[in-house]
């Protein structure tokens, strides 16, 4: 199957808190964690089990970027990476960020004048900071 979405990161489930409605899914990616939070429907559905394989998939545009630690937020997955490359357009900028601990690279969509304001470049030490209902799980191949 092949998606649109740039962010699809190949990982283990840690486990599954189910809720009313919805489950909040630890996923261990390198020595890092991603936390999605889905509906308890999709987890049957898809057999999320622990130590089950899972695609993490992020859109581009669900990616924020911090340039140092942030405190007093409710976003759970906070990854700290190097910005590897810089693509500005007119309105947009895509940023690609090596994210060591887990291993993967991350693309962010933020706008230009985001970029010029936090003097994002190549080399950058940067935070991706995605919501965990911004992660969409999947465990069929990508």
């Amino acid at each position: 199957m092949g998606l649109s979405m740039r962010n699809q990161i190949a990982g283990t489930v840690v486990s599954v808190e189910p809720g009313e409605v919805m489950a909040v899914v630890k996923v261990a990616l390198g020595r890092g964690e991603l936390t999605a939070a889905v509906t308890k429907e999709a987890v049957r559905e898809l057999g999320i089990v622990p130590g089950g394989a899972v695609t993490a998939l992020v859109k581009a545009t669900e990616v924020a970027v911090a340039t140092g630690p942030v405190e007093g937020l409710s976003i759970r997955n906070r990854l700290a990476g190097t910005v590897v490359g810089v693509v500005a357009g007119e309105a947009m900028a895509t940023v690609r960020i090596a994210v060591a601990d887990v291993g993967v690279e991350l693309t962010a969509a933020i706008t230009r004048d985001a970029v010029a304001d936090l003097g994002i470049g190549e080399g950058t030490s940067v935070v991706a900071l995605i919501k965990a209902t911004d992660v969409a799980l999947s465990t069929l191949p990508v």
